[in-house]
């Protein structure tokens, strides 16, 4: 997550972060067009907090970072000062400190992966990411025998796991809540809601949701185990144009499903859709979710959020979004699974971005040329000129 009230200069971090790791999702911040920071604010779901010294005239980015570093477990912060505040920073002890005037990349870069290398470390022994710091023993599900570690993040970790009753394999994923610290209930809440987002949705192309349960410290949601792995490793490999359109249908049904809700996914990508082993396909984490008229933890106002290569235009510009920002998400996946390639390509972050914004449709070779309309209307820069609803692209087929 990146905070600062100059457009320019977050831009400029955002850039240095995507050209060494180009799949980081960001969150651009402005608190002065967005509103500060309430004190609740945890930085929950952040591997990594940068910090810019400008915060409008009201307030100093060193009073920031002394809020941010007095929290317990927050996660990693990096500022970005000046000379004259430089001393007093240094005396809060951020996880890393440059001067805003003076950066260089591969000094940031170098101090970014150290400081993600120390993260890395001590989540590898938290409860979170596979036992409780003080024991290494896994979190007990009351339940369900954990079998092994899938993935993890900052609050919660992904396991697939066994029903002990039916022998039935499920994915487990798991948050540690700690009682009495206030940190977690923002990661409490936002964990319930990605549950209450998907799991009254019945659609053979949505993860289907078995359970959620508490139990001591820790809460979980049980979901259906996708085995056929994802639709990135299937582009990979190589998809024919018949399968390609196929895929388009279910993806097109699935995301129709969770449109209907008045949820949109925000982070539509070859990664967060997966294939059983029968071959169907199924949408999967709803971490970036969002109810149309819910409010969240911070304004929408100045935040940017997924993965550059699959961004609409106005997702790209931090501007407000609806379903048909999910339909030209749609557009890349496709464009992608016909060919192999991205449409928009460039160095950085903000370089794909501006293609998104500006650059014309690419053109399909010639044997898919039959393909080209609908991908001109998914990928068309209006959302005004797009298939309004994802039952059009499945009536288009």
């Amino acid at each position: 997550m990146i905070i600062d009230e100059q457009a320019d200069f977050r831009s400029l971090l955002m850039h240095h972060v995507t050209t060494n790791w180009p799949d980081a999702i960001i969150s651009a911040y402005d608190p002065t067009s967005a509103g500060h920071l309430p004190d609740e604010f945890s930085g929950a779901d952040n591997d990594l907090i940068l910090l810019g010294s400008r915060h409008g005239e009201d307030r100093e980015g060193v009073d920031v970072l002394r809020r941010f570093m007095r929290r317990d477990k927050f996660p990693p912060v990096v500022y970005f000062g000046t000379e004259d505040d430089q001393q007093e920073a240094h005396a809060l002890r951020p996880d890393a400190h440059f001067i805003r005037e003076h950066i260089n990349h591969d000094s940031l870069v170098k101090s970014l992966g150290d400081v993600l290398v120390a993260r890395r470390r001590v989540a590898s022994t938290s409860s979170l990411l596979g036992g409780d710091m003080q024991t290494g023993v896994q979190p007990l599900i009351k339940g369900y025998r954990l079998i092994r570690r899938l993935s993890s993040t900052s609050h919660s970790g992904v396991y697939l796991a066994e029903r002990e009753s039916t022998h039935f394999q499920v994915v487990l994923k798991v948050l540690r809540q700690v009682p009495g610290h206030e940190d977690t209930v923002g990661a409490f809440d936002r964990f319930l809601q990605e549950y209450e987002t998907i799991a009254d949705i019945e659609h053979p192309h949505v993860v289907r949701i078995f359970d959620l349960g508490v139990s001591d410290d820790h809460a979980h949601i049980a979901m259906e185990y996708l085995d056929g792995g994802d639709l990135r490793g299937k582009i990979e490999k190589g998809i024919a144009e018949r399968q390609a359109v196929q895929y388009l249908r279910q993806i097109a049904s699935g995301l129709s499903a969770v449109h209907e809700k008045r949820v949109m996914h925000r982070d539509l990508k070859p990664g967060n859709i997966m294939l059983r082993k029968d071959g169907s396909i199924a949408l999967i984490d709803f971490g970036l979710a969002k109810k149309a008229k819910l409010e969240s933890e911070i304004t929408d106002t100045g935040e940017i959020f997924g993965t550059p290569y699959y961004m609409s235009p106005e997702q790209g510009h931090g501007s407000n979004v609806d379903a048909r920002s999910d339909i030209y998400s749609l557009g890349v996946i496709f464009y992608e699974m016909l060919t192999g390639e991205k449409p928009f390509q460039a160095d950085t972050a903000m370089g794909i971005i501006y293609q998104h914004a500006n650059a014309p449709v690419p053109l399909l070779p010639e044997r898919l040329a039959a393909h080209q309309a609908l991908l001109n209307t998914m990928l068309a820069k209006e959302p005004e000129q797009r298939p309004q609803t994802a039952t059009e692209i499945e009536a288009w087929l």
